[in-house]
């Protein structure tokens, strides 16, 4: 049987710094899965694109922690954040600092749904996008965009799917048009 032990943040980051990729979740502490290639190239291929058109208008933070609660500290993909970079230097992210957080999925897709989405909307974070590569489109083999808007009662509202061809615009910056695929 396994063992499982319980965890502030606190306490957590002390026990677990330099572990790779852990992370605290209702207490509890995930071990994920090794990242394939298709999971880094599309969080590079993200990263790339938010910089250019978010430049001076939010920090973009690919793979670091952010501070949920006392006893949640995941690591989403990519987060969009309320600048400046300085205000970071000596504290983590937290729910009021996130525009936006970008989760691609492969072999974690039903955790991210399941687990992290319903931490995300208990916490107010007004938008997560979801990057589906396990569910490919059937003759594209492209991967499908689940955006997830409006939180309320620990779930997400409004679940928009976007195919490749179409864009999709941040909901705090509707001006800006991103091809995701």
């Amino acid at each position: 049987m396994a063992t499982r032990y319980r965890f502030r943040v606190e306490e957590f980051e002390r026990a677990f710094q330099g572990v790779p990729h852990v992370e605290l979740l209702r207490g509890e502490v995930y071990q994920m899965g090794p990242i394939g290639p298709k999971h880094v190239h599309k969080v590079a291929q993200l990263d790339a694109r938010l910089q250019e058109v978010l430049r001076g208008k939010a920090v973009v933070a690919v793979q670091s922690p952010l501070r949920l609660s006392e006893d949640s500290e995941p690591e989403p993909d990519l987060m969009v954040l309320k600048p400046p970079l300085e205000r970071y230097a000596e504290r983590l992210p937290t729910p009021e600092d996130v525009l936006l957080l970008v989760e691609v999925a492969d072999t974690s897709l039903e955790f991210d749904r399941e687990v992290k989405l319903p931490l995300y909307a208990e916490a107010g974070i007004p938008e997560v996008w979801l990057v589906n590569l396990k569910e490919n489109l059937l003759e594209a083999k492209e991967n499908l965009l689940e955006a997830h808007r409006d939180p309320r009662g620990g779930r997400y509202r409004e679940i928009r799917l976007l195919s490749p061809e179409e864009e999709v615009s941040p909901s705090v910056f509707p001006e800006v048009r991103l091809p995701w695929a």
